[in-house]
């Protein structure tokens, strides 16, 4: 993710065309799929922040996140400072909400490779690569940036509904943590929407980044009492734009899931 401009006004927006972009979009309810849209739904790219997800699971379930506010980091100079809403203090909840890049390697740096690594089996999450750029040995701090981690929506709506179902192998308190911080809106009809964006460069098949063409994600699920339905929204540029498709993704992802939603009121 480099300093993309951002600026999401409503006459930028209007002027984006769906055509300049692929996307995929999967909602899916206890393994059922409800809508699925788009193309290249089993492409991988690499999860960018929406990785947090497993690494809040990570760090709360090995002990070094403690609850919503505790840890908190402070900024310390050579941290990644692509945006100047990150120049401050975090704790996790900060983290989530400002997507912030030097918490999660602060995160990883505490985990060590070794349990890092073993997570990211055990989760099966996408190709489970955590070497980071090749020849670099960077993979706690770069894994997840376009490098060398990559996973597709079909396995996002996977590894979510295994989260939904806490048949991933951490502790009741990580798993629950997690979706507090992840936390976003109440929504129509009593439902809440749980997500985290994502936002980077494409990659080619030899992992090699096209620095002018956005991946933008958009995951999550939003819950009813007993009832959770998880989604999985990307983007993938054709061309060069100047609003980030993380948030492109997030606010075309919303709308489907009020149809959503007001198609399942309709049954009830």
């Amino acid at each position: 993710m480099k300093r993309f401009i951002l600026s999401l006004g409503l006459g930028l927006l209007a002027g984006y065309s769906a055509k300049a972009a692929d996307y995929c979009f999967i909602a899916a309810e206890n393994y059922k799929v409800i809508k699925q849209a788009g193309d290249n739904c089993s492409l991988r790219q690499a999860p960018c922040s929406t990785f947090k997800i497993a690494l809040s699971l990570m760090g709360y379930n090995e002990g070094i996140l403690k609850d919503e506010t505790h840890p908190e980091f402070p900024f310390k100079k050579g941290y990644v400072d692509w945006l100047e809403r990150w120049k401050q203090p975090h704790n996790p909840q900060l983290w989530m909400k400002n997507s912030c890049v030097w918490y999660s390697q602060v995160l990883t740096k505490k985990l060590g490779m070794k349990k890092y690594k073993e997570y990211a089996v055990k989760f099966n999450y996408g190709n489970a690569d955590v070497s980071g750029d090749k020849g670099k040995n960077n993979g706690l701090s770069r894994a997840w940036l376009s490098s060398s981690l990559q996973i597709s929506p079909e396995e996002q709506i996977k590894f979510l509904q295994k989260l939904i179902d806490y048949k991933l192998p951490v502790s009741k308190k990580a798993n629950e943590m997690t979706r507090k911080i992840l936390f976003v809106e109440k929504l129509a009809d009593g439902w809440k929407l749980y997500g985290k964006t994502g936002n980077g460069s494409q990659q080619r098949a030899d992992g090699s980044k096209i620095k002018d063409r956005q991946v933008g994600w958009f995951v999550g699920w939003i819950s009813k009492g007993k009832r959770h339905i998880v989604f999985v929204y990307r983007i993938l540029d054709k061309n060069k734009q100047n609003t980030y498709a993380s948030l492109r993704a997030k606010a075309a992802a919303r709308k489907e899931l009020l149809k959503i939603i007001r198609e399942q009121s309709g049954k009830q």
